[in-house]
């Protein structure tokens, strides 16, 4: 089996956002730079993703020079970082034709937004016949308005609620702790 672990998202946008004081995890990037090195140690080929916006003058139009890798999370030379504008990493990326050149037939996934951004990779990926590891406490989101407008999910439920809609459907979700990373 060739693994790759897909970073999805932990960019400088979402910290420059009001927002980022309410995501689930301000220490994201600590458990992502955690679980990169131990892929990197594994010999797993790492891939980051970037999301843009281009021309939406917001913090993902990449004119605002916010799409980019927060600080203390720095690929290699040979790790891609590839930028989508799509939810999940497939659609508007060459990703898949990375993994296939590469011979990936595993993809583990963290990242930021939980139930967005790497619910829908993980979806996509289970689809085109990856095995998808998410693993859940190296993602984060933000709390989710009810579509009736009636309350908020808080984080944490968002969380438990991806997780349980992509357990032994569209992935194995597994923590940090589980694959022997220090968190």
């Amino acid at each position: 089996m060739a693994n790759a672990l897909i970073v999805i998202d932990v960019q400088e946008s979402f910290l420059q956002q009001p927002s980022w004081e309410q995501i689930s995890d301000p220490e994201i990037a600590i458990r992502v730079a955690e679980l990169v090195e131990s892929a990197r140690v594994r010999g797993d080929q790492v891939i980051w993703v970037l999301h843009s916006a281009p021309g939406s003058e917001g913090p993902f139009d990449p004119e605002r020079g916010l799409v980019r890798l927060v600080d203390d999370l720095v690929p290699r030379s040979d790790e891609p970082v590839i930028v989508k504008t799509s939810h999940n990493a497939f659609t508007t990326t060459n990703l898949g034709q990375l993994l296939i050149h590469s011979g990936i037939d595993t993809v583990r996934l963290a990242g930021i937004r939980t139930e967005q951004c790497v619910e829908t990779t993980a979806r996509v990926a289970s689809d085109l016949g990856y095995f998808v590891e998410v693993v859940i406490d190296a993602t984060a989101t933000h709390p989710l308005p009810l579509a009736d407008g009636s309350g908020v999910l808080d984080a944490a439920t968002v969380i438990e609620r991806t997780a349980a809609a992509l357990s032994g459907r569209f992935a194995l979700v597994t923590t940090l702790a589980e694959l022997g990373v220090p968190a």
